[in-house]
């Protein structure tokens, strides 16, 4: 069983930044892609970001150029690097791993970027 842990979310001012971390119990080459979701209430979660185990990565319109999402994989982790902060980016944030056969996701972390 994986389980993904997300940090590093919080307040910030607009215009700021923020690194959240995903950190997963087991080897993130078990997966061929992770990524970022975001979702706030009564919307549809959403994708922010995503890397590939080959490092590929592919990003929502609204964060390109704000947003990078990396890896680590000597410490099974995935970053997500926001700055350039917005109000409307304001969101739960979640940590995403799909496999064949399941989807795992983490527990999410708030970022609330105020005006």
């Amino acid at each position: 069983q994986v389980q993904l842990v997300e940090s590093g979310g919080g307040l910030v001012q607009a215009g700021g930044s923020l690194r959240l971390s995903c950190a997963a119990s087991g080897s993130i080459f078990l997966f061929n892609a992770m990524g970022w979701y975001r979702q706030v209430p009564g919307k549809q979660r959403e994708l922010v970001a995503s890397i590939t185990s080959g490092g590929s990565t592919n990003y929502a319109d609204s964060v390109k150029g704000r947003f990078t999402i990396s890896r680590d994989s000597r410490k099974n982790t995935v970053y997500l690097q926001m700055n350039s902060l917005k109000p409307e980016d304001t969101s739960v944030y979640y940590c995403n791993a799909p496999t064949t056969n399941i989807v795992y996701w983490g527990q999410g972390t708030q970022v609330t970027v105020s005006s």
